[in-house]
């Protein structure tokens, strides 16, 4: 007999049997939309077989585990599909990933975008077939004799890693085509209704540039096609969105190929960047912070000593000073230790919270660089407080509510993960479990639900990331709370307690913006380039109908940079429907109208952003209403 719960409902079954017929044994509904389980927490395959009792919870596409199986066997039939149409085709990886699939593929001639359609409508006749998978599970050498016969060299040497590990094959074959997979996947093709393929783009065999360069082909697929009609509408308002084309556009970032992947912000995006800082500053005053700065390039020691030298070299500027290793900073949480051991610090100062809008350089491969999403050189809000253990869950608490503040000044909404102790840590393991446990428990108090991810903490510590969500429902990992008992260890930080005896503080690395130039990024889409009044860069824009005036328009300007506001005015000698279709496309928020109404009244003629004419008004009771905006 076995017993099975399913969410608080006992079911009982006499022998052993898949997820997939307990699916079934629900209803018909259930193991129609069933996209693989959870058995005790742990993903599984539909095809699973359960002997014993346990938990059991049947994942749909509604879940990110069912999308992660639904999408993972969409790449599969991608793969099958250009096995078919390019009998030459070698595969790398193919994995879901958040927002659908990819596959990296080999082949000559490369595949093209035009060749997309035709790879679309092989996966549908695929889908047609509703072809079952089958799994199955292989010695290493008889994995290897397998993908020899089918000339899949990338999957070879995938094979060769994981027996080096005594592990055995795990192989999903359906129909003629067979792939090295441990799945979870559908149960057959047929269950995917709706496919697109998205993007072609380059991806370095195992992210190493020494290897050689695939093609990366994205794809997305849904239960629906109207799921997947929205999808596409989305994407397309992203594309009208996206910040590469709305930076450029309205003159607030560029990039050089001087300086691939280093960002040049223009006069507008320095006004945004400016603006963001002066706000998190305020906060950050009001909060109890100290403002730090320190040294871009620190030597080789204190990296190896901090543990990114073992842990993150790949990913770090070195250079040579006087015959000596030095590294460009990756991260700043070095730099604080050494002001933190500037002196002797007292239970009395802690926790003791120093902030730093501080410069870093981190080396990303060519392939991965994404406009202001993802670059090599950016300015990260860090913090780094310092305190006993007594202090975290109250300190926590407040950065929960210090981040909080901050993204609901743009309306973000988020949710929170929290990442546990990777294979890769430094320190003792019972550290990380005191660690993780204030984490959880700060959360739990503050009131904030939280996802968990095994496995995906810093190398020094358990984190919590705060995942923002823009208006097209898309996320975006911005803020991070990393908790740290390594470096206080490893730089012998020290505080004398009440007791009169010296202590090992703890550390807590945080950040609430993340890269100030990705920010700006986010905001650039999350907004589709029309920035709330306080941070657009040009805030108002005077148009003088002629020249005639001109002079009252200088006048309107200056009253108005004088209370603050930032303004320009378009002393083209444009029509002026024009010169208003080009305020409206450098999306300002107020444009004022100048004519002889208006020089004679002492008034303008106000026009909103998306809203149009707005009516005439006094300047001083337009002045006020923007003081109350």
């Amino acid at each position: 007999m076995v017993k099975i719960n399913l969410k608080g409902e006992i079911r009982e079954f006499e022998n052993a049997l898949s997820v997939a017929e307990v699916a079934k044994s629900i209803g018909p509904g259930l193991y129609k939309a069933a996209c693989c389980g959870k058995i005790d927490g742990k993903m599984v395959d539909l095809r699973t077989q359960i002997s014993r009792d346990c938990d059991l919870e049947i994942c749909t596409f509604d879940s990110p585990e069912g999308k992660n199986a639904y999408w993972h066997t969409s790449a599969h039939i991608f793969a099958q599909a250009v096995s078919r149409l390019y009998p030459n085709a070698k595969f790398g990886i193919g994995p879901a990933i958040e927002g659908g699939f990819y596959y990296d593929v080999d082949l000559d001639p490369k595949i093209t975008p035009d060749d997309l359609p035709k790879i679309e409508e092989e996966m549908r006749k695929i889908i047609e077939e509703n072809i079952p998978l089958e799994k199955e599970i292989l010695s290493p050498d008889k994995a290897k004799q397998l993908m020899k016969s089918l000339k899949q060299d990338y999957k070879i040497e995938l094979i060769d890693e994981h027996s080096k590990k005594g592990e055995k094959i795990s192989i999903f074959k359906q129909g003629e085509f067979v792939d090295l997979c441990a799945g979870p996947h559908l149960l057959s093709t047929g269950m995917v209704k709706a496919v697109k393929l998205t993007n072609i783009t380059g991806a370095y065999w195992k992210a190493d540039a020494n290897n050689k360069m695939l093609q990366r082909i994205y794809g997305i697929s849904f239960p629906k096609k109207s799921l997947l009609d929205q999808h596409i509408q989305m994407l397309e308002e992203a594309k009208r969105r996206d910040h590469r084309k709305l930076g450029k556009d309205l003159e607030i970032f560029s990039f050089s190929e001087e300086g691939p992947g280093f960002p040049f912000l223009l006069p507008n995006g320095v006004i945004i960047k400016n603006l963001l800082m002066d706000y998190w500053r305020k906060i950050h005053v009001k909060a109890a912070y100290h403002e730090i700065s320190t040294p871009i390039i620190l030597s080789r020691a204190l990296w190896e000593r901090s543990g990114h030298w073992s842990h993150y070299k790949q990913n770090m500027y070195t250079t040579t000073i006087d015959e000596q290793d030095f590294a460009i900073k990756p991260m700043n949480c070095p730099g604080s230790i050494l002001v933190y051991k500037t002196k002797m610090r007292s239970y009395k100062d802690l926790p003791l919270r120093m902030a730093e809008m501080g410069i870093v350089h981190r080396h990303e491969l060519s392939g991965a660089l994404h406009g202001l999403m993802r670059v090599r050189c950016f300015t990260q809000d860090d913090a780094h407080i310092f305190l006993t253990g007594q202090q975290i869950k109250d300190e926590i608490k407040k950065i929960i509510s210090l981040i909080d503040n901050i993204y609901s000044k743009f309306n973000f909404k988020y949710h929170l993960e929290l990442s546990t102790m990777p294979k890769d840590h430094i320190g003792d393991p019972k550290d990380w479990e005191i660690a993780t446990n204030s984490l959880m428990e700060a959360m739990q108090e503050a009131g904030f639900e939280y996802k968990i991810n095994e496995g995906d903490g810093a190398f020094y510590g358990p984190k919590i990331d705060f995942h923002l969500k823009d208006c097209l429902g898309r996320t975006w990992q911005c803020g991070t709370i990393q908790l740290d008992f390594q470096l206080p260890e490893r730089f012998e930080l020290e505080y004398v307690g009440d007791d009169g005896e010296k202590h090992r503080p703890i550390m807590i690395h945080r950040v609430a913006l993340g890269s100030i130039e990705r920010f700006i990024g986010i905001l650039i889409e999350h907004f589709a380039g029309a920035f709330p009044f306080w941070l657009s860069p040009v805030q108002i824009m005077i148009l003088p109908v002629s020249e005639r005036f001109k002079e009252y328009a200088k006048k309107v300007e200056i009253k108005l940079s004088e209370s603050g506001f930032r303004v320009k005015t378009d002393k083209r000698s444009e029509k002026l429907g024009y010169k208003i279709r080009q305020a409206q496309m450098q999306k300002i928020p107020y444009t004022l109208v100048i004519g002889e109404k208006e020089q004679e009244t002492n008034s303008i003629s106000v026009r909103k952003y998306q809203e149009g004419d707005k009516g005439t008004l006094k300047l001083d009771e337009f002045i006020k209403r923007l003081k109350n905006i």
